[in-house]
């Protein structure tokens, strides 16, 4: 069986790591210990800072930092760091076009027990909508800290989402590769394409081997970043196998399969199915359970891929 992290403490493992390579800054609203900035400050107590449950104050301070050439990350939760701070990372931040990452934990629906007002499922429609914003959505711990160091290498503001769930490792870090705006492709196929993004790709590769077993042949690939998406990647997928399932653990309204879709209806027209949350607000209870509840599993994306395999023309 697979090791399991969570992506928030590859998170926190990355910046302690690459604090001692990178001018970089950390600020957190009063939840280091949840989002796992906690690594950071131990190892790096003078370049942490800690602003409070003030999460637009503190994206503030962090454009100041940029502005004077350091390269500050803020951290919440993302309900927080999304919601409550948008104006101040759309005015403060992505206006001026300034170096700051948002490093944002506990989204989605996996943040379980905390319920509808901290399961964010609408910061990936928020982040993307913002003008010279990249928006990253890591599948494991591997690809959580190349991501981290990707967003450290690039010269402009980047949101990063992280989850507060153990997930499998998927990846081998002695091999793995990332670069921002790529996709990658984990499995070949030839009837239909699954892109999944975030936690969903596990459930992608089992959907896989469920089509499998009903002979159908389907490729999967992950897409990390959701913006700038990989529209060459995806095009090439749609060509060649006729029709894509997206799959995200966001809502469906907004996010990654709504970024799939207008690339593809610009691109080359497919039939596009999308596995997310339905126009819902999440609740309160255990992981695996509202997984099945708001049907983001890798029974639904099989049979999603089934529909969409029969649209084809």
């Amino acid at each position: 069986m697979a090791e399991k992290i969570a992506t928030r403490e590859a998170y926190g493992s990355a910046l302690a790591e690459f604090g001692h390579k990178y001018n970089i800054v950390v600020f957190d609203a009063d939840l280091a210990e949840a989002t796992k900035t906690i690594k950071f400050k131990k190892e790096h107590p003078e370049r942490f800072f800690d602003c409070g449950i003030a999460e637009s104050n503190m994206v503030g301070v962090a454009a100041g930092a940029a502005a004077a050439g350091m390269i500050p990350f803020v951290s919440s939760f993302a309900m927080f760091a999304a919601g409550r701070a948008f104006e101040q990372i759309r005015n403060s931040v992505a206006y001026p076009q300034l170096n700051v990452k948002i490093g944002a934990t506990h989204a989605g629906i996996t943040v379980g027990e905390d319920g509808a007002t901290h399961q964010c499922l609408e910061d990936l429609a928020l982040m993307r909508s913002i003008p010279g914003m990249v928006v990253l959505n890591p599948a494991d711990a591997v690809e959580a800290r190349a991501a981290v160091e990707a967003a450290i290498l690039h010269n402009g503001p980047v949101y990063m989402r992280f989850g507060r769930a153990a997930v499998p490792v998927l990846f081998d870090q002695s091999t793995f590769r990332f670069e921002i705006g790529r996709g990658i492709v984990l499995a070949e196929g030839t009837d239909v394409t699954i892109a999944a993004s975030g936690v969903m790709v596990e459930q992608a590769l089992i959907a896989r081997d469920l089509l499998a077993n009903d002979g159908i042949s389907a490729r999967v690939i992950n897409c990390c970043t959701i913006k700038p998406i990989d529209t060459a990647l995806l095009v090439s997928c749609a060509k060649e196998t006729g029709c894509i399932v997206t799959a995200e653990e966001h809502s469906v309204i907004g996010g990654f399969g709504s970024a799939v879709a207008e690339t593809l209806s610009e691109s080359c027209p497919v039939p596009v199915l999308r596995v997310g949350t339905e126009d819902v607000f999440g609740r309160s209870g255990k992981v695996p359970p509202l997984m099945e509840l708001y049907g983001l599993t890798a029974q639904n994306i099989a049979a999603k891929a089934k529909i969409a395999v029969s649209l084809k023309k």
